[in-house]
């Protein structure tokens, strides 16, 4: 029996229409809007506890348009303001931070952007709110960062362009796992014989259990100034620690 020639032109027209439909891809979005929470058992900023090594709950929202502008607020609870910096008030660090993601070219990347560090009611005798400006190169899976504060820097008085320099990579281990070494270093000016001044180090192990759902373990470490660094109650701040956290991405 021969074929029907019309019911040949419908199947050919309902098979092209399908594979051009299987090559099409959905529309990049203008922007997307993304949502964190989690915890850890000891919250360290630059390797210095921020919560005397107690746990911390944090959360967090970013904006990213496609273009490469990007606008994020993060938030923790923190205990340095009153243990550290002897203020009567001050638990809470609120993040503000926005900027710009470039190409320079394939596997070459830049970010630019500002953060600002804050501490709502916090009493310090110097004001522990800091602002610091940032940029990064991003080769593969290796980046270099550069922050420098245009404000005293978390309450050192005379401090304003506190440097960090940090280099990091990430490499890919397969099945979800990721492993990160890092190493930075902090200077502070205005501080006799150079005691706010450290190098800190860590390696990060990352599983990202997928659905938004992933835990990390850090191992880290300073050289931070001990009796700089030592909180009113007697407890080293840049001591080594294991850092235990979980986070979920929505």
């Amino acid at each position: 029996m021969k074929p029907n020639p019309t019911t040949v032109v419908v199947l050919a027209t309902l098979l092209a229409s399908s594979a051009v439909m299987a090559q099409t891809k959905a529309p990049e979005p203008d922007y997307t809007l993304s949502y964190n929470v989690g915890a850890v058992n000891d919250y360290r900023f630059r390797a210095i506890a921020q919560t005397s090594t107690n746990p911390a709950l944090q959360a967090g929202i970013d904006y990213a348009h496609k273009s490469g502008f990007y606008l994020g607020t993060w938030t923790s609870n923190i205990s340095w303001i009153k243990e550290y910096a002897g203020a009567t008030d001050g638990s809470l660090e609120l993040d503000l931070y926005g900027g710009y993601k470039g190409e320079i070219s394939k596997d070459f990347t830049y970010d630019l952007g500002l953060i600002s560090y804050q501490y709502p009611g916090n009493t310090a005798a110097v004001n522990a709110n800091t602002t610091e400006v940032y940029a990064a190169l991003t080769y593969g899976p290796v980046t270099a960062k550069y922050s420098v504060a245009t404000t005293n820097f978390i309450a050192n008085p005379n401090s304003s362009g506190s440097a960090y320099f940090e280099l990091a990579a990430t490499f890919d281990l397969g099945d979800g796992l990721t492993v990160t070494p890092h190493m930075g270093h902090q200077s502070i000016p205005n501080v006799a014989k150079n005691a706010g001044d450290y190098t800190d180090y860590s390696i990060t192990l990352a599983k990202d259990f997928g659905g938004g759902f992933s835990v990390s373990a850090a191992a880290m470490g300073t050289n931070a100034d001990k009796p700089f660094y030592t909180d009113t109650k007697g407890r080293f701040l840049g001591n080594s620690a294991l850092v235990l956290g979980m986070k979920y991405s929505f």
